[in-house]
């Protein structure tokens, strides 16, 4: 070959090469993932009734979603938590001891034929299935991880076996705020059969979709493993959701190859705080949606929530109507599965106008290589592509506006803390930037009015560049507020002992959201460690409360509260396009004319959102 030859193809193969690693579609990689080609998009009863729901309630929301929303691709109606509990009547668990529970004679649970009358005489969940199928759509359940203690207690046996239910359970793992189950132990004989005993019920019944909790935060690799097995001997193609978040990100690979979907924060709820951290955790699992394994965001908390919820009373969502463009839109661009949380007949139109907008479905359903673009001084865009043209789609937010802190400014956050949490807190343990004067320890509401959140910083330490520390409380702080009563060194906000999860500590700063804490510290220190924990003054409380998030500042994160609205550049250049282009408004419908360069700068309003398609003219 000559030099003129080699120099000519050098550059056409390099091209390709590039073009194949970085434009190249995802593959599907495992036959399930042919069962959620698009994000899943439905209604779970959590939102609303909590672990409450009944029948006819469930009929209600599948009746309204056939007539009114199925033509826009909604097709899933899902029963969640607790529907083997008889009593189960409110939005707040019973306890274990106080639950009857529906089992049958294999130790597996059984719908309440109180709850669910056609469920009766072993009937299980197929009447509801079929009624559900008979409308178009397609219906699922939630269940817990693990095996009923009651199947264990009473040695129940496992199907198909000779064995019983108490030779395949531990009790490590136990799930640490629901105790219905034990931990299934992979290695034990009679394990995987339980699980494939419990999947071959629920396909009998003509389950399309499972969403199985405790299961990704901490993460349950075998167990997750064992409902794979189960799922795919069935035979039936039923989709599979990992709950809660936050899933662990090094496991992106694990979960991929085993669920449809998988959390990404810990329960979504209606406030402005969550939503503003959801940003963050989705930019960081963008990377790796793949068609058939969905980063989940979790439920849309829109409409009537809360008639009988876990979470607040009964109310329609807290969302403004910009921060309700906000949730869709991020959901849209993320990719992310969509259930819906409110009680669909109540909808009004405007909430149905979020639903059924065809043109942002699109972008949903058939969007590739989607993230995050830039996040400056919180004006945050996203970019994806349109698979069918050269065109992109483009959402600008303005997630500024917090009246409490500036979430740009933070250094860290925990996300949200909650009686759900595992150890009812989270370890902090982060690098400070070189020369840091201050450290800003910041307590937020995590939405629900603040009741009972009694939040403590147990163990702060700060570690210099020699290798020494320094405990935090032995610094004087320049100053603290707290939202109810006063931030105390190595007592609770109420004066008593540090105190997480009936483990008392010596050390640490009691506080109550929303609260900031201001020291000056010395500028070698380079990591800062803590256990943020909610305080048993607030956990002992039965009911609402006791959701926060711990933040971390090395500078002042007041917020600017002067900025509403701003304009956020669109640079045409940047995205890849060479002329002028033509822009269409998704959410309005509406063509807003032909722009070059950075002409386009849309006005954002505060905690508002602007979804955009983008057209070379030529």
């Amino acid at each position: 070959m000559n030099t003129f030859k080699i120099n000519k193809i050098l550059p056409i193969m390099l091209f390709f090469l590039l073009f194949q690693c970085t434009d190249a579609p995802k593959q599907i990689d495992q036959p399930f993932h042919k069962w959620a080609l698009t994000p899943p998009m439905g209604w779970n009863s959590w939102d609303c009734f909590g672990p409450s729901v009944v029948e006819d309630e469930v009929k209600a929301n599948a009746d309204y979603m056939a007539a009114n929303l199925k033509e826009f691709g909604w097709e899933y109606v899902v029963v969640d938590i607790r529907w083997y509990v008889e009593n189960q009547t409110t939005g707040h668990y019973n306890p274990y001891d106080k639950s009857d529970f529906v089992l049958d004679k294999y130790g597996r649970y059984m719908p309440s034929p109180v709850r669910f009358p056609s469920a009766s005489n072993g009937a299980g969940f197929k009447p509801l299935a079929d009624y559900v199928h008979s409308l178009g759509l397609k219906f699922g359940i939630h269940i817990m991880r693990g095996v009923p203690k009651d199947a264990v207690y009473n040695k129940m046996p496992i199907l198909g076996t000779d064995l019983t239910a108490d030779q395949i359970y531990s009790t490590e793992s136990e799930c640490t705020w629901l105790k219905d189950n034990f931990t299934v132990v992979k290695a034990k004989r009679g394990a995987q059969e339980y699980y494939n005993s419990i999947l071959d019920l629920y396909a009998s019944w003509g389950v399309d979709y499972i969403k199985v909790d405790d299961l990704s935060r901490p993460y349950h690799a075998d167990e997750i493993e064992m409902l794979r097995n189960a799922i795919d001997q069935t035979g039936r193609p039923i989709i599979f959701s990992m709950s809660p978040g936050a899933t662990p990100l090094d496991q992106h690979n694990h979960a991929k190859n085993h669920a449809n979907m998988w959390r990404t924060i810990d329960d979504f709820w209606d406030n402005w705080t969550q939503l503003n951290y959801s940003f963050k955790k989705c930019a960081e699992w963008a990377p790796y949606i793949v068609k058939g394994a969905w980063p989940d965001a979790d439920m849309l908390p829109l409409g009537h929530l809360s008639i009988r919820g876990e979470r607040g009373a009964d109310r329609y969502t807290k969302f403004a109507k910009e921060e309700q463009y906000t949730l869709m839109s991020l959901w849209t661009m993320f990719k992310s599965p969509l259930m819906f949380g409110g009680h669909l007949p109540d909808n009004d139109d405007f909430t149905n106008s979020l639903l059924t907008n065809k043109e942002v479905l699109y972008v949903h359903n058939h969007s590739e290589n989607n993230r995050e673009f830039s996040n400056v001084d919180e004006k945050v865009t996203w970019v994806a592509d349109d698979p069918a043209s050269a065109d992109k789609f483009v959402g600008l937010f303005n997630i500024g506006g917090n009246e409490f802190v500036n979430s740009d400014k933070l250094l860290h956050r925990s996300g949200t803390i909650s009686k759900l949490t595992d150890g009812y807190g989270k370890e902090i343990d982060i690098e400070l930037p070189k020369g840091s004067k201050a450290l800003y320890l910041i307590v937020d509401d995590n939405g629900d009015g603040y009741n009972y959140d009694h939040a403590d910083w147990i163990n702060p330490v700060l570690y210099l560049a020699n290798g020494e520390s320094i405990r935090l409380t032995d610094l004087n702080w320049e100053f603290a507020n707290a939202g109810w009563s006063v931030v105390r060194k190595d007592t609770s906000a109420s004066g008593k002992n540090l105190n997480v999860k009936g483990t008392d500590y010596a050390n640490g700063i009691g506080t109550h959201s929303k609260s900031m804490v201001k020291f000056l510290i010395p500028e070698n220190c380079v990591r800062f460690r803590a256990f943020g924990g909610l305080d048993i003054g607030g956990t002992s409380h039965q009911g609402d409360g006791s959701t926060v998030e711990f933040m971390v500042s090395v500078v002042d994160p007041a917020p600017n509260l002067a900025a509403l609205a701003v304009n956020i550049p669109v640079n045409l250049n940047a995205l890849g396009f060479t002329g002028k282009c033509k822009i269409r408004d998704l959410w309005q419908q509406k063509d807003l004319g032909t722009y070059s360069a950075s002409e386009f700068q849309p006005l954002i309003q505060k905690h508002g959102t602007g979804l955009y398609r983008i057209t070379p003219v030529n």
